[in-house]
């Protein structure tokens, strides 16, 4: 199933929710600068994307979203060994090779003097 929003108002409510589902919102912006702020607006951070002919654009723009995962020029791609986990309110740590280790292993530090 696929979603469509077509009202500013609409707009505005989806791209503040955690929505479940394939659901994209196209929002016209001014500037790198405009958009980038937008995309960072947002309690959540798990992933985002980033669609642009200019590739020096692309990385500048993917560097500074706060996203745990940024495709670029695609979408889902991902191999099972990169790491992969949210920031902000989309979760904490990463998932993947190293990342599932440092997560699910307890640390501890034991000092004896002998």
């Amino acid at each position: 199933m696929r979603s469509f929003y077509f009202s500013l108002s609409q707009l505005l409510i989806l791209t503040f929710a955690f929505p479940l589902g394939p659901v994209v919102c196209v929002v016209p912006f001014s500037n790198e600068e405009e958009v980038i702020e937008r995309a960072n607006n947002v309690k959540y951070g798990l992933a985002a994307c980033v669609w642009s002919e200019n590739i020096s654009r692309a990385h500048r723009v993917a560097q500074r979203l706060q996203a745990g995962t940024v495709w670029t020029n695609c979408w889902m791609v991902r191999d099972l060994n990169m790491p992969f986990g949210g920031m902000k309110a989309s979760g904490i740590g990463r998932e993947g090779i190293e990342g599932s280790i440092d997560f699910f292993t307890e640390k501890k530090t034991i000092c004896i003097k002998l």
